[in-house]
């Protein structure tokens, strides 16, 4: 019984019944012979509520639903839900279905209103578009449904209850992977370059695949194979490329909903990636006050999922980064030259010089690329047009700030170290074209 008067709601319908129902009992006051009308009405009212408890009620499963979702979800991108629905009802229902959401999406639980025919099922699919990496909880998967009568509402309610990861895109990781393997990186804005010199050496002849190059076709293999068979060369060397990933207080900045750290953990499991399906061995380094973790470059089976977890578990501090002890550490640990690719953010020019004393180190052993943010907000805020006086001074305050900035850029290049200045959205796009630019001169 308990659980029967916790299933059961009343539709908008019964409420003007009853409001008929009232008024006709008030009219009949004026004139009487109207309450054998509503007599009448109240007896059809009660006749129709315990037909529709008798239709609801009588299929003890009559409906089903269940919510399917990946294993884990991709930061930063937009993810399917589906949602799988089942009516078991002889009728057409009305259907309400709400999804309990989890906190993290700062939205009320999501609505679906639909009508499904007796024995139907339907698939909904919504996306969710997480910001933040950690551990989502998905509530229950309630349906409410109306039989033709529709005065009463069932409640059907599926502790569908489940706890799903978010880790850094992997969706964004697979994009560029494919389009790499495909030799198709160009289309999503990567820089064609060519590459000075060779490096390479013969490794196999093996079966063609699309996208490879048809310079490369075997033709006497072919021809022996009756099908296309290619050289596969192998670079004579594999570099160590490095994500050195800052995790200071200056990463916490907001943009789009996401910070400069995710921006940065992002770009750092797609440049590993790249430089996995190049041969080159992939690293990561996490540092703010102090060196939080290493792992060490390497090109073997599993490398990119042990990055994978890495990544998943990093957090941003409150305290300043310790760039002296990342030098020294990095001085201890990575004993070959290799390619660091620096992850931090510069607002001023006095902020960099603080840390040139250490960049200069680390770019005499290694080859270091320093990796900064634009400020979107004060560019967007410079090209409005300027109304009031205090709009004047607002805009060559920003000026002076972006200006700043590509000072930055210069003073680095001074010091012969290579710089990204880029606006996050294009983070990932901008440090494939340093590191293809890198490897074609030679330079790794």
């Amino acid at each position: 019984m308990k659980s029967f008067y916790r299933s059961i709601y009343f539709s908008i319908r019964i409420y003007y019944a009853i409001a008929a129902e009232l008024l006709l009992l008030i009219v009949s006051f004026l004139f009487p012979p109207v309450y054998w009308i509503a007599q009448l009405g109240l007896v059809i009212l009660i006749a129709l509520l315990v037909s529709d408890i008798l239709i609801l009620y009588r299929n003890a499963s009559g409906f089903f639903a269940k919510r399917n979702t990946l294993d884990k979800l991709s930061n930063g991108d937009n993810n399917n839900i589906h949602l799988f629905l089942q009516n078991n009802y002889l009728f057409t229902g009305t259907i309400t279905v709400i999804d309990e959401l989890p906190f993290q999406f700062q939205a009320r639980d999501l609505e679906f209103k639909l009508k499904m025919k007796p024995g139907e099922k339907k698939t909904l699919t919504y996306e969710v578009r997480p910001l933040k990496r950690g551990e989502y909880w998905f509530g229950a998967v309630h349906v409410y449904i109306s039989s033709p009568i529709g005065l009463l509402q069932k409640r059907y309610s599926f502790s569908n209850d489940m706890n799903v990861p978010v880790y850094p895109s992997f969706i964004q990781m697979r994009k560029y992977e494919l389009l790499a393997i495909s030799n198709q990186l160009t289309t999503s804005g990567i820089k064609k370059i060519r590459k000075i010199g060779s490096n390479a050496e013969f490794d196999q002849v093996k079966e063609y695949v699309q996208g490879d190059e048809y310079r490369k076709i075997n033709w006497r293999a072919t021809a022996r194979k009756n099908k296309l068979m290619v050289n596969q060369y192998q670079d004579e060397k594999s570099q160590a490329v490095y994500s050195v990933i800052d995790m200071g207080r200056v990463m916490r900045a907001p943009f789009e909903g996401m910070s400069l750290l995710d921006y940065s953990i992002n770009a750092s499991l797609v440049i590993s990636n790249i430089a996995l399906l190049k041969q080159d061995r992939a690293g990561i380094i996490t540092f703010s006050h102090k060196v939080q973790s290493v792992l060490q470059a390497e090109r073997r089976n599993g490398q990119l999922h042990k990055i994978l977890e890495l990544l998943y578990n990093q957090k941003t501090g409150y305290l300043e980064s310790d760039f002296e002890r990342l030098y020294i550490n990095i001085k201890r640990k990575v004993n070959h030259r290799s390619l660091l690719l620096l992850y931090s953010n510069f607002e001023s020019m006095s902020s960099m010089e603080r840390q040139l004393k250490y960049l200069r180190k680390l770019a005499k052993e290694h080859l270091l690329v320093v990796i900064f943010f634009e400020n979107t907000e004060l560019t967007d805020f410079i090209h409005k047009p300027v109304q009031t006086t205090e709009d004047l001074y607002n805009k060559v305050t920003a000026e002076k700030f972006a200006y700043e900035k590509k000072l930055i850029v210069k003073e680095l290049e001074k010091h012969g170290i290579h710089s990204i200045l880029t606006d996050p959205k294009k983070l990932s796009v901008n440090t494939i074209n340093k590191y293809m630019e890198l490897k074609a001169r030679g330079l790794i």
